[in-house]
């Protein structure tokens, strides 16, 4: 009989691991048996013998490492409970990317919910956050901090489209990681009425084919090069690719380019006027501020523990409104330029 939360699911090196059950989820280094949240390379890497995860991420796995990714590969339908080692676990949707999922692990009437990276907003391109009561919650802490505070997407990607409208003679070089964020700023200028070919850079190419597989229209879209012309066919188009690319000399092909950012991070001004980017579009794949708290008050669960991001904030936040809370402070996750 399990007396504490620790016996279901602990911090170790490797990630959080289940005793009870024998298995890791979101381990940072190759292990016997892993369950994945999600396909972010934080998340998601290669190298463990046994996976378990989402159809879709799975499917995203393969894509980024080819098909051996893992020795064996278990697909996990969202809320059907399967039983490792004596240990229930069920996958429900996280509302972050294409084919996430929070994670539940339950024994002897205990329940942890991990929920890997998450949000509460909208996304016309991934399944919404589902509230799923527990005991523990884990969560992420990445913008976990009073400041952050994300203004409607839809307002975002109008600011966006008026850009375009208002410089016809420039192209708009649009940054955004490359599994996610991409699609979703895709598909919202499509929703916003934006019918024109989008180019995306070629490292996107695999994944939105997928996203279009899955029944997520993107819409026209072409390959953003210049070798079978000139500079000037970009003049008033829009291209999307992932911020490191325009770094380099690919971005300095396309004619005085309008320099954007998909990020959450852009409501930070410093940090787009250090990055040179001229139109910041704050656009989170993460909860804000306000939307932890709320996700917390509502669940009401006993614990929350809190992981990779403003943790002390979040932790404080906790203590001040009665909830019992403490930092996981594991390693190895990054937001890999996202936001």
């Amino acid at each position: 009989m399990l007396t504490r939360p620790e016996e279901l699911l602990r911090s170790t090196p490797e990630g959080l691991y289940s005793p009870a059950g024998d298995f890791y989820i979101d381990p940072v280094s190759p292990v016997e048996r892993a369950l994945i949240t999600h396909g972010h390379a934080d998340h998601a890497r290669s190298g463990h013998q046994k996976v378990m995860a989402t159809r879709q991420t799975l499917d995203i796995m393969g894509i980024r490492y080819g098909d051996d990714f893992a020795g064996s590969t278990q697909t996990a339908e969202l809320g059907v409970v399967t039983e490792i080692n004596g240990v229930k676990v069920s996958f429900h949707p996280a509302g972050h990317v294409l084919g996430s999922a929070q994670i539940a692990v339950e024994k002897d009437g205990m329940r942890i919910v991990c929920s890997g990276d998450y949000k509460r907003a909208a996304d016309p391109t991934c399944l919404g956050f589902e509230l799923v009561p527990c005991d523990v919650f884990i969560t992420e802490a990445t913008f976990a901090l009073p400041v952050f505070r994300h203004p409607n997407a839809r307002d975002e990607i109008a600011k966006l489209l008026k850009s375009i409208a208002q410089f016809p003679e420039r192209s708009h070089l649009v940054g955004a990681y490359a599994l996610g964020k991409a699609q979703r700023v895709i598909r919202m200028m499509r929703d916003a009425g934006y019918d024109r070919t989008i180019y995306i850079h070629g490292a996107m190419t695999k994944l939105c084919d997928y996203y279009q597989s899955q029944g997520i229209d993107l819409g026209p879209l072409s390959s953003a090069t210049v070798e079978t012309g000139t500079p000037q066919d970009f003049a008033g188009s829009v291209v999307v690719g992932p911020p490191s690319a325009f770094l380099d000399r690919w971005a300095r092909r396309f004619p005085d380019p309008v320099s954007c950012f998909a990020s959450g991070w852009m409501s930070i001004r410093q940090r787009a006027r250090q990055q040179g980017v001229e139109l910041p579009i704050i656009l989170s794949d993460h909860c804000d501020w306000d939307e932890l708290t709320g996700t917390i008050k509502e669940l009401a669960p006993s614990q929350i523990w809190v992981t990779h991001g403003r943790e002390e904030a979040l932790v404080r936040w906790c203590e001040l409104n009665g909830f019992a809370a403490r930092p996981l402070n594991l390693v190895g996750y990054e937001d890999e330029g996202d936001g």
